[in-house]
């Protein structure tokens, strides 16, 4: 019998398996996904997240007996990155790292990519020698090696020579901030200086790279505070000077499409960008205040967005109800918590999950955050009169079989958003509330009767985003059996697991947490839970119930997540207090 000759893909997953990164029922599994989508094993393999990026390029180098490399760990030359034209290392993913008399050493996402290495040869006129590297390790040195050169201090220090220059020509103060009355000509004029447009560049680039999810730009009488929040938590950066604050604003709202010339009322805005080899949108928040104007930026990084609910990070059972609820052909699925909390993430992967020729698919929210292909979105404008419940009544003369509402806010929206799951409809929204049994309460107080809520809610979740431990600096950690007793936990939980902290190094800015992960309490609307509904039970005792059938609340995910070493205690304490 002539022995079986397997793909790369398959001896690819052999070697993870060798090393204890996969497991057979995993690989066979995926094989079974492979003959049914047609998909590539080794896409499979990183679309379910069961290996990491270096983890793959490592096997992928013993495979093909490529030698791997830390990228992360390497001082690239300056005159050695100069050798590749950019669009060529970002078009074939390569990285040239060292030259050694006639080699050069080129790290390759794909090192089979043959184009790729002529490209580079004919180019640099040398032998080229492949490593391999994740893609996403090309893609961070790529951005290290924009902006290397471009420090904001020295950018400032720039701005600040100009306007020393600028000011004793004129014979002013450099301290003297621009009044009431501008020269307009004079204003887009600076905007367009070069400090001015590496500034704003510089610190929207370097709060991509810092993981941001929002820009802080806060005016005060002397000074410009600059804040980047990262994993949820305020973090100051070197701030501009205090005599670019105008121009830098204004360069702000010229990238926006706003009006540069009121600085009396709120403006809101938003722009596209593409950086560090990925699609950036920006929602642009401009707010009057004594000293000028305060900016926001919201970052909308599409690549953050779940392609499906099984990255959401659910326990097996909790993420089977959730695909319940999301095929159901009809019914309200509502994602609570706070702002700021992943809802509309949550909302976006369900959505990921049903979007196909199949549905009509239409949402209405307050702004469009991420533009989906294949989905109807309309988004929400006070000011002319639509709002969600006027654009709900279109919608539902539109024969729309999935509806995502942004967040109900009000009775009127609550009673159409109800009339429609009841009507056939799926329909998926938020809500403030602090748990899932808090969603119910909510509908009531809204006055929507609670045997109508009883029949349209299908699913309400409570979701929180938790500090993941850095993996670089992470260490075990013991904490007083006299903590556990304090904070009601049973310290018999942790038994047979080691807990960790993150000790803080340069990569997690010395916090010793890097990136959020989603803790979700999900509650399925049984029999019992209706009863309770019709009854007007507290939210208290809907919980009870929900819990007594299988339902694991904030407080018991969270501690898993500390359990395996994800998180910390102290997390918990943060994201679940109240006993949630």
């Amino acid at each position: 019998m002539p022995p079986v000759i397997k793909s790369f893909g398959e001896r690819i997953a052999d070697v993870l398996v060798e090393d204890g990164l996969l497991t057979t029922t995993q690989v066979q599994e995926l094989l079974d996904l492979q003959k049914k989508e047609g998909t590539r094993l080794l896409k499979l393999i990183i679309e379910k997240s069961y290996v990491s990026d270096v983890d793959m390029a490592v096997s992928m180098g013993r495979v093909l007996n490529v030698p791997p490399i830390n990228l992360g760990r390497t001082a690239i030359p300056m005159d050695v990155a100069g050798l590749v034209p950019r669009d060529i290392m970002m078009n074939h993913r390569v990285m040239p790292v060292s030259k050694l008399d006639t080699k050069l050493f080129l790290a390759m996402a794909d090192p089979l990519n043959i184009l790729a290495i002529d490209d580079v040869k004919r180019i640099t006129k040398l032998d080229v020698f492949p490593l391999i590297a994740s893609e996403k390790s090309i893609a961070d040195k790529l951005a290290n090696l924009d902006t290397q050169g471009n420090r904001m201090e020295d950018i400032i220090q720039d701005a600040q020579r100009q306007a020393e220059l600028e000011a004793e020509a004129a014979n002013l103060e450099i301290t003297k901030v621009a009044g009431d009355d501008i020269n307009l000509d004079e204003l887009t004029a600076s905007t367009e200086e070069g400090p001015v447009i590496k500034l704003a560049n510089l610190i929207i680039i370097q709060a991509i790279k810092d993981r941001a999810s929002d820009i802080h730009i806060e005016p005060f009488e002397k000074v410009v505070r600059l804040r980047y929040r990262v994993d949820g938590a305020l973090v100051d950066v070197v701030p501009p000077p205090k005599n670019l604050q105008i121009a830098l604003m204004s360069r702000i709202k010229i990238m926006s499409n706003l009006n540069i010339a009121e600085r009396r009322l709120p403006q809101d805005g938003r722009m596209r960008m593409r950086a560090l080899g990925k699609d950036i949108d920006l929602r642009v928040s401009f707010l009057p205040t004594v000293h000028g104007e305060k900016c926001v930026l919201r970052i909308l990084d599409k690549s953050n967005l779940s392609a499906s609910v099984e990255k959401l990070g659910m326990d097996p059972e909790s993420l089977r109800r959730f695909k319940s609820a999301v095929d159901a052909p009809h019914g309200l699925l509502l994602v609570t918590g706070p702002t700021g909390s992943g809802k509309t993430t949550t909302l976006y992967s369900a959505l990921n999950e049903l979007n196909n020729p199949d549905y009509n698919i239409i949402t209405v929210e307050d702004p469009v955050e991420f533009q989906i292909p294949g989905i109807n979105q309309v988004p929400v404008n006070k000011e002319i009169g639509l709002t969600f419940a006027s654009s709900l009544r279109s919608i539902l003369r539109q024969d729309p079989d999935i509806i995502m509402i942004g967040e109900i806010r009000d009775e009127e929206t609550a009673e159409i958003a109800v009339e429609a799951a009841l009507t056939g409809h799926q329909v998926l929204s938020t809500m403030h509330c602090n748990d899932a049994a808090g969603a119910i309460a909510r509908l009531d107080d809204m006055g929507i009767a609670p045997f109508l809520i009883s029949s349209a809610v299908i699913l309400s979740c409570a979701q929180r985003l938790m500090r993941r431990i850095c993996a670089v600096c992470k260490e075990p950690v013991t904490y007083p059996a006299k903590m556990y007793q304090d904070l009601g936990i049973d310290p018999r939980f942790f038994d047979g697991s080691t807990l960790h902290k993150g000790r803080g190094c340069d990569r997690c800015k010395n916090t010793g947490y890097a990136g959020r992960l989603a803790i979700i309490e999900l509650m399925t609307v049984t029999d019992e839970i209706r009863k309770k509904v019709i009854e007007r039970a507290s939210a208290m005792e809907i919980g009870k119930v929900a819990v007594a059938q299988g339902m694991r609340t904030l407080r018991m995910v969270a501690l898993d997540k500390v359990r395996d070493g994800t998180s910390t205690l102290e997390q918990t304490l943060v994201m679940t207090s109240g006993g949630h």
